[in-house]
Parts: structure tokens; C-alpha cells; sequence
């Protein structure tokens, strides 16, 4: 039987217990008075300013404590903000993510997106232009091809993985590579003619980095004409890689860890326009993930290291 003593028990015990929630939440607020999160510079920074700062305030507005955004001049840029805990959280590709686990970087992986083609994945290609006399890798031997940056995954990463596991060592089969700093730029340096090829991301036939430059209309040759997914030919593709993950440092308390992924998850649904901000509308959600989803890419990075100091 119930009684007025065991009830008075029971609601001072659920006081107790909100006033313990309360007490953790101030403690990591008091210690995280503002969150940064970093994003990898896979487009031009007034683009990933763009696309990035309203996740911010959606985030501001979960956790209940200011956000603020961090778009890194490069991929090792959002690495070393981790490394020294001024990223909290940090969107990554999945090379880059694994070159931050590999090197000691205490992050774990939250969420990442799934497409509309319904995979939590994409591709690395390599194009050339449609109206070049290159019509497969092989006719590549000896030419220029832009990469991306070195952590980037479908613009270095992959590609000289996949090359090399098709008996190309990139650096030998090329006769000149470089860098271009972002999937923008080596898509520029192919669309102007500075290089006769660009490996870049393939989420699929309506979502690559040419369809999204191209529908903000800043994909023009040389000449000015504007240029379309039409305009290039992939000449190679490599295995399915996963999604880059939004990851977190360790450290942070649990509870907060918990709101962040938690928030995360929610976002589709909680703020869609925000949601669809993120990949024009090509996304359908954000999945949790762990560490072992980017064991392979993890494996990638270090074949590739090992492969490096050989040569």
C-alpha cells in the first residue's frame, strides 16, 4: 500500500534526481561555455560559411550554449583543432577522420549522412573533360592530375589507394600531380584547362561537386561558358567509401556527448531547412556511427603511408 510517506519519498527522490541532471548540466556548461565546431574546407569558405552557420544556431538552441563555426583553411587544420581541444566538434571526411584517429587524436564518430540513394556513402572519381581525347585511366599515363588535399578521401586518399591496387603508383603513372585545396578547385583547374584530369566526389548522377557548383552557377571554362555535369567524363571510380562522420573529442563529459549526438540525430526532423542546407536537399537523414565503420578507410590511410615511405 501507498502512503503519504512513501509518495512524499518517492517525489523528493525524483527532485533529487532532477536537481543531480541539473547539476551535471551546469557542470560541463560551466566548463563549455561555448562549443566550436570545425568543418573541413570541402568548398570555397563563403560556401561552407553558407551551408555551415545555420547548423550552428540549431545547435545553440539544443545544447543552450552559444556555437560557434570554424571553417579551416585545410583538412590537418581541423585534425590539430581537436588535438588541442578547441574543435569540440569537428565534420570530417572519412580520411581525415582516420588520419586524427591514427595520429592520437581523442575523437570518436557521432552521425553521418545518409544519401538519397539511401547509403551512407559515396565514391572517388577521377574526370577529365567530355571533349578530351582521354577516354580511360590508361590514356592518363604521363598527364596532370589536380588532387584535392592530402587528407582528403575521394580527392587523395582513395584514388591513389585504388590506382596503386590497379598496378598505377600515382606518382610514378602521372608525369605532374598537385594539389588544388578543395573538390572546387580541382574541378576549376579541370574546367580552365591547368590539368587534364581531377579527382573529386561521386554521391551520385544528380549530387556531385559539379552539380552543386554548377546550380550556383560558378562552373565556367576558360571562355565563360558555363559547364555541367555533361561537360566531364569519369574515367575512373573507385570501391563504395563510407560518409564522413561529425565525431566529437572524448573527453567531453558523456551528457554532453549524448545532447550533441542526440541533437544531431533530430536535426532532419527538428530543422529540416537547416537539414537540407547541408547537401542542397540531397540528404535523407543522419545515422549513428562508430569506429568501426571507418576501420577500412583507417586500414586505407595507413596502406598508403606505408606505400609513401617505400617510394
Amino acid at each position: 500500500m501507498l502512503t503519504r510517506r512513501h509518495a512524499m519519498g518517492a517525489a523528493a527522490l525524483g527532485l533529487t534526481l532532477a536537481a543531480a541532471s541539473s547539476s551535471f548540466a551546469q557542470d560541463w556548461k560551466a566548463k563549455y561555455p561555448e562549443l566550436t565546431l570545425g568543418v573541413i574546407p570541402a568548398e570555397n569558405a563563403s560556401t561552407t560559411t553558407d551551408r555551415w552557420q545555420p547548423l550552428t544556431a540549431y545547435l545553440a538552441k539544443e545544447l543552450g550554449v552559444p556555437v560557434k563555426l570554424r571553417v579551416a583553411n585545410d583538412y590537418a587544420a581541423v585534425i590539430e583543432g581537436q588535438r588541442a581541444g578547441n574543435i569540440q566538434l569537428a565534420f570530417y571526411g572519412p580520411a581525415s577522420f582516420a588520419r586524427a584517429v591514427i595520429t592520437g587524436v581523442k575523437t570518436e564518430p557521432l552521425a553521418n549522412q545518409k544519401h538519397e540513394t539511401g547509403v551512407n556513402g559515396y565514391y572517388s572519381v577521377i574526370y577529365v573533360r567530355a571533349d578530351s581525347p582521354y577516354k580511360s585511366i590508361d590514356d592518363l599515363k604521363g598527364k596532370t592530375l589536380a588532387f584535392v588535399d592530402p587528407n582528403s578521401t575521394s580527392g587523395n586518399q582513395a584514388p591513389r589507394f585504388f590506382l596503386q591496387r590497379a598496378g598505377k603508383d600515382a606518382e610514378k603513372f602521372f608525369g605532374k600531380t598537385f594539389f588544388a585545396g578543395s573538390h572546387e578547385n580541382a574541378v576549376l583547374a579541370l574546367a580552365q584547362g591547368t590539368t587534364d584530369a581531377a579527382a573529386n566526389l561521386w554521391n551520385s548522377e544528380t549530387d556531385t561537386t559539379i552539380t552543386r557548383m554548377n546550380a550556383k552557377g560558378m562552373l565556367k571554362d576558360i571562355s565563360g561558358k558555363e559547364l555541367t555535369q555533361k561537360d566531364f567524363r569519369v574515367v575512373f571510380k573507385s570501391d563504395f567509401l563510407p560518409e564522413g562522420p561529425f565525431s566529437v573529442l572524448s573527453t567531453l563529459p558523456d551528457d554532453l556527448k549524448s545532447k550533441i549526438k542526440q541533437a544531431l540525430l533530430d536535426l532532419p526532423k527538428k530543422d529540416k531547412a537547416t537539414f537540407d542546407k547541408l547537401s542542397d536537399g540531397k540528404d535523407l537523414s543522419l545515422e549513428p556511427v562508430g569506429l568501426k565503420d571507418f576501420q577500412p578507410i583507417i586500414d586505407m590511410v595507413r596502406f598508403n603511408d606505408e606505400q609513401r615511405k617505400r617510394s
